[in-house]
């Protein structure tokens, strides 16, 4: 249990802000599966986007979830007034949380001297975390790197700043920039930033099973893990660490009946977001994902164009490979 700002915690799993994949559907899955709490995609600051259907699809947070759900919205941009600008907005909107992205590494992202390329201007860091801590009344978090290049890493003073000009929380990827997600991850210059701020700090990095992230959380002091690449296709993982951290056991993996509810919710909330013709093709990739060992099927599966020819196929698919959806149907 921790807090950001004056909201309190209990799960020690958070879903990590991935482009393309943490939309609305996916967000209320993972919540739903354990996640204490998720982050939107990423959302430029820049005003010129932000009436875009890709802007608004990622700032949609739904009637669907709990009262006790928080909406997290993660920003980018490299000017202080924007960023302001754009906190403010999502607040309006609904956003409990805003959370600024300096470790992004793709390159258009750096290009644009946001997201990690951020970690190499440490004025210009100083200047964004003021004006978006002073433009909101709700807690604003931070996701950063250990630094730009493996010669340059200065997590510990990021972090510092960070604390004492108002940040509430701080996420840490455990690579540099350079790195990307290759190479290990730095899990003792996250303990270092840990043993030296007060605020929550979290771990993020290859984190992939209950047993890895206890053992993260052991070794760093973190708060919670972050949790990214590991969650795509098996949202279980949520609630698979939090019963290791609490009960030492393993949970196991879904029966074939968890399987099941969870890819056929998962499929109608997409086509229901975003409609026939985007959410037949954002769900193939889910899809992929979610049966990586069935390419003969996603591949099929990948020429549909209708939500009913989908939905049909997986069920027939499901159908001949389940016992429970076998034993429903008889």
């Amino acid at each position: 249990m921790y807090y950001i700002g004056p909201y309190k915690i209990n799960s020690r799993t958070i879903l990590a802000p991935m482009a393309g994949i943490t939309d609305f559907p996916f967000r209320r899955l993972c919540h739903e599966l354990g996640a204490g709490l998720t982050v939107t995609e990423m959302v430029a600051s820049d005003p010129s986007t932000w009436n875009t259907t890709k802007s608004m699809n990622r700032t949609k947070f739904g009637q669907n979830l709990s009262k006790n759900t928080l909406n997290v919205v993660q920003i980018a941009g490299a000017h202080p007034e924007f960023m302001a600008a754009a906190a403010q907005y999502n607040v309006d909107l609904g956003a409990h949380i805003i959370d600024i992205n300096m470790g992004c590494p793709a390159k258009k992202v750096c290009r644009r001297a946001a997201g990690s390329s951020l970690l190499r201007d440490i004025p210009l860091i100083r200047r964004i975390l003021t004006a978006v801590t002073q433009s909101v009344d709700v807690p604003v978090t931070l996701k950063i790197r250990t630094g730009w290049d493996p010669t340059s890493r200065n997590a510990m003073q990021v972090a510092k700043i960070a604390e004492d000009l108002g940040i509430s929380a701080l996420a840490i990827h455990g690579r540099t920039r350079a790195c990307r997600f290759f190479g290990e991850v730095e899990y003792e210059s996250i303990a270092e930033v840990t043993s030296s701020v007060d605020i929550p700090v979290f771990a993020n990095g290859d984190i992939k099973t209950p047993h890895m992230a206890e053992e993260v959380i052991r070794f760093t002091g973190a708060a919670a893990v972050m949790i990214g690449r590991a969650a795509r296709g098996n949202p279980w993982i949520f609630n698979q660490i939090e019963h290791f951290l609490k009960h030492k056991k393993v949970m196991g993996s879904p029966s074939s009946a968890e399987f099941e509810e969870a890819i056929l919710k998962h499929m109608s909330w997409v086509h229901e977001f975003y409609g026939e013709s985007i959410g037949v093709k954002i769900f193939r990739k889910h899809l992929t994902w979610y049966l990586p060992k069935s390419r003969d099927f996603t591949r099929f599966f990948n020429t549909l164009t209708t939500t009913k020819e989908q939905k049909q196929a997986l069920i027939t698919y499901l159908l001949n490979h389940n016992d429970s959806m076998r034993k429903k149907v008889a």
